[in-house]
């Protein structure tokens, strides 16, 4: 046990599905432990995003009319499911691969529609982690 002389802080971020959980999960039982020892655990419940809503933040994100991004909101959607987790990485995904760039000769964000839909992704948002890590390089592990 590690005693400290004076208030310290940590933070453990973590993400679970809350439906098919069993009391005896062992993620369940670790956030009940911190509390039990009086540890502050904030929870927040993220919910799917609609087709529109996901749309909207996609048109926030790039700054344009919520008209010029359904196309590509469409296929993300389909994609994450409305996962929000999962289409920030999606988003992010796109940038990284070159799917979604900037151009500056039309001062605004394109995207190549045909190469995102073909584009395979997993259907679990672990697996797409999973994958997202191993592409780092060793620098950054």
């Amino acid at each position: 046990l590690l005693l400290l002389s004076k208030p310290s802080r940590f933070f453990i971020f973590g993400s679970y599905r809350d439906y098919g959980v069993n009391e005896d999960d062992d993620n369940r039982l670790f956030i009940e432990s911190l509390s039990d020892l009086g540890v502050s655990v904030e929870t927040i419940k993220m919910t799917l995003m609609d087709q529109g809503s996901l749309n909207d933040a996609v048109s926030d994100l790039l700054c344009l009319s919520p008209r010029l991004t359904r196309s590509l909101s469409d296929i993300v959607h389909h994609k994450t499911k409305g996962n929000p987790l999962f289409f920030s990485r999606l988003m992010a995904s796109l940038i990284t691969e070159g799917l979604l760039q900037f151009r500056l000769s039309c001062r605004r964000w394109v995207w190549d529609e045909e190469s995102i839909q073909s584009r395979k992704i997993p259907d679990d948002v672990a697996e797409f982690f999973t994958h997202a890590i191993g592409m780092l390089s060793p620098d950054h592990l």
